[in-house]
């Protein structure tokens, strides 16, 4: 649902908290896709940078580095836990997408397919990216609107714990 041309302030304080709510899960699962099309964009460029190296590097001894940067730790924000976003359709298009260009095989890549790979997780990474900016500047909106209710009285501190 395109929520950018509703106004905040004209949703009951239900609506507002649900459509924050709702938006917070789709960030969480951009986030968590973000997170995974980082760690196989780095893996790629491990994988081409130990090419160049003439085998120097190793793939297999940065991917611990790589997935904990990633996957685990390193993020000013930290992941909020999510619920099925593994099954969401972003993460859906991410496995399709590295299954259809090799992702799962790096090692019998050409350099040429590393770097058609490495466009195509780029890409999808700035669209994610994008997505996000969306996101938060929605979620701001919604948010901004709540500080204004509470700080208005128009709703009751009571019911602060409920948007928790």
């Amino acid at each position: 649902m395109d929520t950018t041309a509703i106004d905040p302030s004209r949703l009951t304080l239900e609506e507002l908290r649900a459509l924050r709510a709702e938006l917070q899960a789709d960030d969480d699962a951009v986030s968590y896709v973000r997170r995974f099309v980082q760690a196989r964009l780095d893996l790629v460029l491990a994988e081409k940078q130990s090419r160049t190296s003439g085998g120097e590097l190793s793939v297999e001894e940065d991917l611990p580095k790589i997935l904990g940067e990633h996957l685990t730790a390193g993020s000013a924000r930290p992941p909020r836990p999510t619920e099925a976003a593994a099954e969401h359709p972003l993460a859906i298009e991410l496995d399709e997408l590295c299954a259809s260009l090799g992702a799962n095989h790096l090692a019998d890549l050409s350099l040429d397919e590393l770097n058609t790979l490495a466009a195509a997780l780029t890409e999808f990474e700035h669209a994610r990216s994008e997505e996000r900016q969306k996101l938060f500047e929605r979620l701001d909106a919604l948010s901004a609107e709540l500080v204004r209710r509470y700080r208005d009285g128009e709703a009751s501190v009571d019911g602060l714990l409920a948007d928790e």
